[in-house]
C-alpha cells in the first residue's frame, strides 16, 4: 500500500455543547420543600490541536474532517452537578498554519506541545440552587446549556526547513537529501518522480540543521501550473534556498542558467502567506551529477557567470560524494548566521484590557427588515438568550430582570421604542412590555410561573383537583344542585 501525504485539509469542528441546569426541590419526610437542590450543567469539552512532532503528514484528517467534542452531562438534584465533557486533542505536524473560512490566517503552530482551541465548548447552566436569592428562595427554573461552538478551519502544512532545495524535475534534489541525511525518499530516473516533500536532518560539525525540496517546480508554479503552488509554501520558512541545477540534462532548450532564472522568476511571483520576501533569502547554487564527463564540462562553463551575479557555486556528485561536505558545511555558516540574526523569543506578555467606563457591553439598532422594529447586540444578551427556557414563564421573568439591570429597557426608551414593538436579541423576536419591573420582591407564586407574564396554558394542581371532583360527582346529584 502506498502510503500518502497530504498537507492541505478542510476540517469541521465542533465543540461540546454544555449539559443544562437541573430545578430539584429537596424533599425528605416531613419536610416537604426543603429549599432547592438543583445542580449546575457540566461544561462542553473543546476542540484543541496539538503539534506533535511524530506527525508527519496531515492524512488522518484528509479521511476524517469531522471532529466532534463531547458533551458536558445535566445536572442533578441533591446539588450534583453534570460531568465535563472531555476535550479532543487533534495531532498536527510541526509548522500547521490554521486558516478560516476567508482564508486569513489564525495561528501558525510550531514547536512541539503548542496548542490551540480550535473550538470552545459551550459552558453549563446553572441549576436553580445557584439561581436562588431573597427574590426566588426557590426557583422552579434552571439555565438551559449552551451551544458549542462550531467552525470550518483550513490547515496548510508548511514545513520547517533550514534549507529548501529548488530544482526541475530530476534535478537530484532527492538524492542530494539522501546522501546528506538519514532521509530514505523515493528515488527515479524519470521527470515528476517526487510528488511529496523531503526532509531530512544534517549534522555539518557542531551544526544541525533540516532540508527539504519542493517537488515538481516547474515555470508557471506560482499560479498553480503543475504541483508548484501545492508545495511552494514548504520553503516559506527557509533560512536559504538551493538551487539545485542539473548539468547532465539532454532536454532541448535547457541549461544551468535558464534553468535558475525560470525559478527565480517563479519565486519572485509567490506571495509568502507567512510574510517576508523570499528575494531576501541567501542563495547558493549546486551543480549537479559532475561524475558524467559533459556535465563537468558545462559546469566550468557556467560558473564564472553565475559567480557574476554574487552567487557561490558548488559542484558536487551525489554518485561519487564529491564536494558535499564543502557545501553541508556552508549551509550550516548561513544558517547559524540567520539564527544569530534573529531577536530572542520575548516572553509571552499578559495584556489586561479593562473594560470602558461607558461600554454598555450592548448596542441597540433599528431593524433594516423592519421599521417598527429594534436589535439589540452585545455578548451577554445573546449569550442570555440562548440560557433561557421559553416553555417557562418563570424563566422568561427572569431574563427580563437580568435585561432590565443591564440597562437594555431603558436603552431602547431612548432609542424610541414603544410597547409592543418587535425587539428581536440573539435571534429571538419578541414584543416589548417595559411594565416588568426589575428588582423587585417576588409575591409568592406557583414554581415555573411568573404573575407578570401571562398566565400559563397549563393546567394548576387545584384546577386538576376540581376537574377531578368534577367528573366523580353522580350526574344526578349536578342536576339537583342546579334545580336549587
Amino acid at each position: 500500500m502506498v502510503s500518502r501525504f497530504v498537507d492541505r485539509v478542510v476540517i469541521h469542528v465542533a465543540a461540546g455543547s454544555g449539559g443544562n441546569g437541573c430545578a430539584s426541590v429537596h424533599r425528605e419526610k416531613f419536610k416537604p420543600l426543603g429549599g432547592p437542590d438543583g445542580g449546575d450543567g457540566g461544561n462542553g469539552g473543546d476542540v484543541v490541536l496539538v503539534v506533535d512532532t511524530n506527525v508527519h503528514t496531515l492524512l488522518d484528517f484528509h479521511f476524517r474532517p469531522h471532529a466532534d467534542a463531547d458533551s458536558g452531562k445535566q445536572g442533578q438534584g441533591a446539588n450534583r452537578d453534570g460531568a465535563t465533557g472531555e476535550n479532543l486533542e487533534l495531532k498536527v505536524p510541526d509548522g500547521t498554519v490554521v486558516l478560516d473560512e476567508s482564508g486569513e490566517i489564525v495561528v501558525d503552530l510550531v514547536g512541539h506541545g503548542t496548542r490551540f482551541i480550535a473550538a470552545r465548548g459551550g459552558r453549563g447552566g446553572l441549576g436553580n440552587a445557584a439561581l436562588a436569592s431573597k427574590a426566588r428562595r426557590a426557583p422552579g427554573f434552571a439555565l438551559l446549556g449552551e451551544p458549542g461552538e462550531t467552525r470550518d478551519l483550513v490547515l496548510e502544512l508548511r514545513s520547517v526547513a533550514d534549507a529548501g532545495l529548488l530544482g526541475f524535475p530530476s534535478a537530484g534534489k532527492s538524492s542530494l537529501i539522501a546522501v546528506v541525511s538519514s532521509a530514505k525518499p523515493k528515488i527515479a530516473d524519470y521527470p515528476f518522480t517526487t510528488l511529496v516533500p523531503n526532509l531530512g536532518v544534517v549534522t555539518a560539525g557542531d551544526s544541525i540543521y533540516t532540508i527539504a525540496d519542493v517537488p515538481g517546480l516547474i515555470p508557471g508554479a506560482s499560479q498553480g501550473k503543475g504541483l508548484g503552488l501545492d508545495f511552494l509554501r514548504h520553503i516559506e520558512r527557509c533560512s536559504v534556498l538551493v538551487h539545485v541545477v542539473d548539468c547532465a540534462t539532454y532536454e532541448p532548450g535547457r541549461d544551468p542558467l535558464s534553468d535558475i532564472d525560470a525559478l527565480e522568476a517563479e519565486l519572485a511571483r509567490y506571495t509568502p502567506a507567512l510574510g517576508g520576501n523570499l528575494a531576501d533569502r541567501p542563495r547558493l547554487v549546486v551543480l549537479n551529477k559532475l561524475d558524467v564527463p559533459e556535465a563537468r564540462e558545462l559546469a566550468e562553463l557556467v560558473r564564472p557567470e553565475i559567480e557574476a551575479r554574487g552567487l557561490p557555486v558548488f559542484e558536487i556528485s551525489t554518485v561519487t560524494r564529491a564536494g558535499l561536505r564543502e557545501l553541508t558545511f556552508a549551509l550550516a555558516k548561513v544558517i547559524e548566521e540567520d539564527r544569530a540574526s534573529r531577536p530572542a523569543p520575548e516572553a509571552t506578555r499578559i495584556v489586561l484590557r479593562p473594560t470602558a467606563v461607558d461600554d454598555a457591553g450592548f448596542t441597540v439598532e433599528h431593524d433594516p427588515d423592519d421599521d417598527t422594529g429594534f436589535i439589540v447586540r452585545g455578548e451577554r444578551p445573546d449569550r442570555w438568550i440562548r440560557q433561557t427556557d421559553f416553555n417557562n414563564t418563570e424563566a422568561v421573568g427572569y431574563l427580563a430582570d437580568r435585561l432590565a439591570r443591564l440597562g437594555v429597557e431603558e436603552a431602547l426608551a431612548k432609542a424610541g421604542a414603544v410597547p409592543g414593538c418587535p425587539v428581536t436579541i440573539g435571534g429571538v423576536s419578541f414584543d416589548w412590555e417595559p411594565s416588568t419591573p426589575a428588582g423587585v420582591a417576588m409575591m409568592m407564586h406557583n414554581r415555573g410561573a411568573d404573575p407578570r407574564l401571562d398566565r400559563p396554558s397549563r393546567v394548576g394542581a387545584p384546577e386538576r383537583k376540581a376537574q377531578k371532583v368534577l367528573r366523580r360527582t353522580p350526574f344526578e346529584e349536578l342536576l339537583d344542585e342546579d334545580e336549587e
